[in-house]
């Protein structure tokens, strides 16, 4: 696993140990990690703190043209909203631990250009797919279902 997915994997891990859901972020600009992340709606009682909306709040306040040249890896595939934010900053690129426990809104990210890197990690499908199975209510309310 290269070192800035498994940076993302570190803060899925955290999130978890936190009583939260394990999905990591980080955003990489020429190599350096600028922000970290995890998702944080249940320690903050967010509607809206994903892992990959958490790691853009860390690298803070950036230029577009930062943004454009950073590449964005997520332990899972991105949700709309999340994807609406890798667009608006225009992120042209996002690797995603996997894809199999939550199909993101890939198919729309593809359809703007940004240019998708799924690796299929095993070590983010068994987070995922221990976590859906020990807490399925947490994980249907974190992706909008009843």
């Amino acid at each position: 696993m290269d070192p800035f997915m498994q940076a993302a994997v570190e803060e899925a891990r955290q999130g978890l140990a936190e009583g939260g859901i394990p999905i990591g972020s980080v955003i990489v600009h020429h190599g350096k990690i600028l922000g970290r992340g995890h998702n944080r709606r249940v320690q903050n009682g967010s509607t809206t703190l994903h892992g990959e909306m958490d790691a853009l709040e860390n690298a803070g306040r950036q230029s577009a043209s930062v943004y454009r040249e950073c590449v964005i890896y997520t332990t899972l595939s991105p949700c709309p909203m999340c994807s609406g934010a890798i667009l608006l900053y225009g992120i042209p690129k996002v690797v995603i631990g996997e894809n199999r426990t939550f199909m993101g809104d890939e198919a729309h990210l593809k359809s703007c250009g940004v240019e998708l890197d799924l690796r299929d990690d095993p070590e983010c499908f068994e987070l995922m797919t221990n976590f859906i199975k020990d807490r399925p209510e947490l994980w249907n309310e974190d992706i909008g279902q009843p």
